[in-house]
C-alpha cells in the first residue's frame, strides 16, 4: 500500500478547504527508487541514465478508500545497472514535477543491463487510512489525484453531532444537535477561514461561532465538516469524535482561532 506525499497532503487540504486549487494531473507517472523516498520525497533515489525513465500509469475508479493500478507498466530495457530497486513513487510529470505518493515493492529487484522491468496490474495501490476523513471524500480525492476525475472545491460548513460518527456517516445520517439556534456554520470565505496547509495539517483562521443555543441540554460527541448548509443534507468530509461536551441552555458554543484542526497523515 502506498501513502500520500507531504506535498499532496497539503495540496488536498488547501483544495478542499478553499485556500488554493489543485488541478487533477492529466497523466500520472510511476518511477522507481533504490531507497524509501519518505513522505517528503527528500530520500528519493531514482536510477539515472541507462535507459531509465518514468512511465505513465493508470488506475481504476477508487473504492473502499483505495485506488488500484489497472494496467501493466513496462519500463525501458536497462542498458546498464539501475541498482537494487526497493520502492515506487508516483509523480505529476515525466521528469522533475512533484511526488504524489510512494510505496514499497513486495520484493526488491536488482536491475541489470538487459532487464526490462515491469509492474503488473494491481500491484500499485494508494489508500487512505480510516478515521477522520469520510469514505466519500477519500474516494473522491483519490480519483481527483490519480484518475483525472475532478473534485470540485466544495463549500465548507462546520457542524456538531450528538453521537459518535464513522467514515460512513453522511449528511443525512449524522445525528446533529437539536437545540434552538443551532445551524451549521459557513466557513468558506475566499480562502481566509482556514490557514494554508503545512505538514499535512490546517486549522481555522477565523472564529467558528454557533452563538448561544437554548433549550434542553444536549451533549456534543463529534464535530464535522460538511459540504451543505442544511441540516440532514450533503456529504460529510471530515469528522472528529471529540471528548463529550455538555451544552446547557443559553451556552455559547465556539471554536477559537486555531482550535479546529484538520490533518491528513
Amino acid at each position: 500500500m502506498g501513502s500520500f506525499s507531504d506535498f499532496l497532503e497539503n495540496e488536498i487540504l488547501d483544495h478542499i478547504m478553499g485556500v488554493g486549487s489543485w488541478t487533477s494531473p492529466a497523466t500520472v507517472y510511476v518511477g522507481l527508487s533504490t531507497a524509501d523516498p519518505l513522505d517528503t520525497g527528500g530520500n528519493l533515489a531514482e536510477p539515472s541514465g541507462n535507459g531509465y525513465i518514468r512511465k505513465a500509469i493508470s488506475f481504476g475508479s477508487a473504492g473502499s478508500r483505495a485506488i488500484t493500478q489497472d494496467a501493466i507498466v513496462n519500463f525501458n530495457e536497462a542498458t546498464g545497472s539501475w541498482g537494487t530497486v526497493t520502492h515506487w513513487a508516483l509523480f505529476n510529470a515525466e521528469s522533475a514535477g512533484n511526488m504524489l505518493a510512494h510505496g514499497q515493492l513486495s520484493t526488491s529487484r536488482s536491475i541489470v543491463s538487459g532487464n526490462t522491468p515491469s509492474i503488473a496490474s494491481g500491484q500499485v495501490v494508494v489508500s487512505v487510512s480510516t478515521g477522520g476523513m469520510s469514505t466519500y471524500l477519500a474516494n473522491a480525492m483519490l480519483d481527483h489525484c490519480f484518475n483525472s476525475t475532478t473534485y470540485t472545491q466544495p463549500s465548507i460548513y462546520v457542524g456538531l453531532a450528538e453521537t459518535a460518527m464513522s467514515d460512513a456517516t453522511t449528511g443525512s445520517t449524522v445525528d446533529e444537535l437539536e437545540m434552538t439556534g443551532y445551524a451549521r456554520e459557513a466557513k468558506t470565505s475566499g480562502g481566509t477561514d482556514w490557514g494554508t496547509a503545512s505538514g499535512g495539517a490546517t486549522s481555522n483562521s477565523t472564529l467558528i461561532d454557533f452563538g448561544a443555543l437554548t433549550g434542553t441540554s444536549e451533549t456534543v460527541e463529534a464535530a464535522f465538516i460538511a459540504d451543505n448548509l442544511s441540516t440532514g443534507a450533503g456529504n460529510i468530509l471530515f469528522y472528529d469524535n471529540s471528548p463529550s461536551q455538555v451544552i446547557g441552555d443559553g451556552d455559547t458554543v465556539q471554536f477559537p482561532i486555531g482550535d479546529f484542526d484538520i490533518s491528513i497523515s
